[in-house]
């Protein structure tokens, strides 16, 4: 299958760099089989021995198949010094990555998949947010994103009106900057770096940056890993498989708004891949 340029150009996580440092990490990208080795410098090729662009940022490994005019998206709050960087393993997924993303958007089906971690009946209502592609940017933001959590972070003592902002960087990089309970003028900072094995098939990588102290590593990560898994079965059993970019294929509601804008932003850029257009 050729490639439109801006998937192929694009940077995805491919593993984390200690997976690379113990041994090489043989995996799929886009369809293609490569082999990650190394860690000072992380090399990266095909299973034919083409040579492959590499990064590493945030403790992952980030490899394109073409020739990326920029780097991976800049994540500042990385860099601060009291942040605690948790890595959450990789999921595997029999759907597209840009479904993925899509369901990380999504705010409605809190109260019903993420039952008392991330909603509750009868708080139901999806709050109007606002939503824009920043063009300065290139990305899709929504913001003024309100929800009631009942455990909106592991820390939680209580439920929270949780206040969110949803940052779209790439079509397969999204984070989430949420509420933190123990520092109310600051983010916590949610990031799923989505790897895209076939265009039904994916891996996703959490990475969490948070103000938590208190919190074991092991409960950080379970604490993600129970709330993917939730949203694993359900995006397993949507479809199409793929991500509709046809007029009136599904019909959104005032909820979707971030679905809607990012469906946009695809269909401008000429994303096909993972798409019932490609």
């Amino acid at each position: 299958m050729e490639l439109e340029p801006v998937i192929r150009d694009d940077w995805y996580v491919v593993g984390s760099t200690e997976a690379c440092r113990e041994a090489p990490l043989r995996t799929r990208l886009l369809g293609t089989e490569i082999v990650v080795s190394g860690s000072d410098p992380v090399s990266a090729r095909t299973a034919s021995g083409r040579k492959l662009p590499v990064r590493t940022r945030y403790g992952c490994v980030w490899v394109s198949l073409g020739a990326p005019e920029t780097e991976p998206p800049a994540i500042p709050e990385a860099d601060e010094d009291d942040r605690r960087h948790v890595l959450c393993g990789a999921v595997g997924l029999r759907a597209s990555g840009l479904r993925i993303i899509e369901n990380f958007l999504d705010m409605a089906h809190f109260p019903f998949v993420h039952t008392d971690i991330l909603g509750a009946e009868p708080h139901t209502e999806v709050l109007h947010y606002t939503t824009e592609i920043r063009r300065d940017v290139d990305e899709v933001w929504a913001t003024n994103c309100r929800f009631f959590q009942p455990q909106a972070a592991l820390s939680a003592k209580s439920g929270i009106e949780t206040q969110y902002q949803y940052r779209v960087a790439t079509p397969h990089v999204t984070m989430l900057y949420k509420t933190c309970p123990n520092a109310a003028n600051r983010w916590d900072v949610i990031c799923l770096f989505v790897q895209p094995l076939d265009p039904d098939r994916c891996r996703a990588h959490p990475v969490m940056f948070l103000i938590d102290d208190a919190s074991r590593l092991t409960d950080l990560v379970a604490f993600q890993q129970v709330i993917f898994l939730q949203d694993r079965i359900i995006l397993e059993n949507q479809r199409p498989v793929l991500l509709p970019l046809e007029p009136r294929a599904e019909i959104p509601t005032r909820a979707d708004s971030s679905s809607v804008a990012y469906r946009r932003w695809l269909k401008e850029k000429g994303v096909r891949y993972g798409t019932t257009i490609g």
